[in-house]
């Protein structure tokens, strides 16, 4: 079996594309398990967020893995598959486990270095764990991918590589409005992102923070963390009319400010005072501010499109390469390590094999020797586990070590073959070199033991 990712992100697709085909949560299980009923899939976990949405798969051919993924993420998304090919972006194998690490670190996320998609892998993957749709491959470089996104936050200056989208947003407002010190912020959602909206407002010494909330609990919660106010979304007019920067990031289906709720709040604050710009900050996909508010005289939205092209222009330095030198040894590491599970069950079977044998030549010596005392016995037998022990040392330490270098999986596939080892042992394991032929694997038979015995059958045989 092998990793394949098939997705589109705010990179590779128009953020009209990326409305209509996000997830939510319920849509995104049921895409998985559909993915897991397929002949060539056996695992899925579909990663789904504001600017991405994205299969991860564990599948057992290539062409017919991504056509079962396309098909069905086309038909859930409700988007038309020729629709959405010229924006899908697909990486296999060693390609799909490096863009994941990437994507866990917040490298590929338009406010590079951004914590959120850290929390959102975390749920994914323990929702796809309740379900059943991620196994044992799956699970491993999920969880993998979690640790690595940590390091990268701890571990390097990452955090510190670029604006976050509410920052970008308040540039762009103070751009507009000027000093912030002044400014009313009013905050609408009371989520993960508006937690960061709250606390980045602080922190650039805004006038006051106002929180509008569908949940009053959660509004108050989050406002009094910072010295603001709560409202309930019945007050949410009024609290509109006197922001000047307003940060949306609620999930709603529907637009929450549409341009009849904007243009009431703008007279409003016309009646006060002429020419009073006001800022809108859109976080949210779906948007939550409609299009035709940009429109309207004295609105200025700032979606995450626009945001994330102001922030693609930073030049980000030594920082985030740190993290990609960081993220490519993760990447070796893991490959390393997967490459040696899979040859371990070639190396259990080969000890398997010898021990059966020993077994059966200890039996024959009894029945042959059925005098031989206890003690002889047991030094005979102790004698012949030496031996044997000392002839698969190094074949199976020298195998796990060339299993790192291309087409390891030689080596292990020798060893099955000279030494005949049972397939049923080894039919539960997907090996790096599964797709080759017994025939082509004898091409290169010399030259695999050579260096999988590392010679120790020449000495061994000399010694005899």
């Amino acid at each position: 079996m092998s990793v394949l990712v098939v997705g589109l992100s705010y990179r590779s697709a128009p953020l009209a594309l990326l409305e209509r085909a996000a997830l939510p949560a319920e849509r995104a299980r049921a895409l998985e398990a559909r993915l897991c009923r397929c002949d060539h899939v056996a695992e899925a976990v579909v990663l789904s967020t504001c600017n991405r949405l994205e299969v991860y798969a564990d599948v057992s051919k290539f062409h017919s893995g991504v056509s079962d993924v396309g098909r069905l993420l086309a038909v859930e998304a409700g988007v038309r598959l020729d629709e959405l090919t010229d924006h899908l972006y697909i990486h296999y194998e060693d390609a799909a486990v490096a863009h994941l690490f990437s994507v866990a670190c917040g490298l590929d996320s338009m406010a590079v270095g951004e914590q959120q998609i850290l929390g959102q892998v975390r749920e994914v993957l323990r929702a796809a764990q309740y379900a059943g749709s991620a196994g044992r491959v799956l699970d491993g470089l999920l969880q993998h991918a979690l640790r690595v996104g940590k390091r990268a936050h701890t571990e390097t200056d990452l955090d510190r590589a670029g604006h976050s989208l509410v920052e970008e947003g308040l540039t762009q407002a103070e751009k507009i409005l000027g000093p912030l010190d002044e400014a009313c912020v009013l905050v609408v959602g009371a989520g993960a992102m508006s937690g960061l909206a709250v606390a980045t407002a602080q922190r650039h010494g805004v006038g006051s923070i106002t929180v509008a909330n569908r949940t009053p609990g959660k509004a108050e919660r989050l406002a009094a963390s910072v010295g603001g106010t709560a409202a309930g979304m019945d007050a949410l007019p009024g609290a509109l009319a006197g922001a000047d920067i307003v940060v949306s990031s609620t999930g709603a289906v529907g637009y929450v400010l549409d341009e009849a709720l904007v243009a009431r709040a703008l007279t409003a604050r016309q009646a006060v005072r002429d020419g009073v710009q006001q800022v809108y900050v859109d976080l949210a996909l779906p948007r939550d501010v409609a299009p035709g508010v940009a429109m309207l005289p004295g609105a200025h939205v700032f979606g995450l499109e626009e945001l994330g092209h102001a922030l693609a222009g930073e030049g980000l330095g030594t920082d985030l390469e740190a993290v990609r030198e960081l993220v490519a040894d993760e990447v070796a590491g893991y490959l390393a390590g997967r490459r040696a599970q899979e040859v371990a069950p070639t190396v259990i079977a080969l000890r398997a094999h010898a021990r059966g044998v020993v077994e059966a030549e200890l039996a024959r010596l009894s029945t042959r020797l059925p005098d031989l005392d206890e003690k002889s016995r047991a030094e005979v037998a102790q004698a012949v586990h030496r031996v044997v022990e000392k002839l698969l040392h190094t074949p199976t330490v020298r195998v796990k070590e060339l299993a790192n270098q291309p087409e390891g999986g030689q080596y292990a596939a020798a060893l099955r073959e000279l030494f005949d080892l049972p397939r049923d042992r080894l039919e539960d394991v997907t090996n790096l070199d599964s797709g080759l032929k017994p025939q082509r694997v004898g091409l290169g038979v010399d030259r695999a033991l050579e260096r999988t015995f590392d010679g120790s059958l020449g000495q061994v045989g000399g010694a005899l």
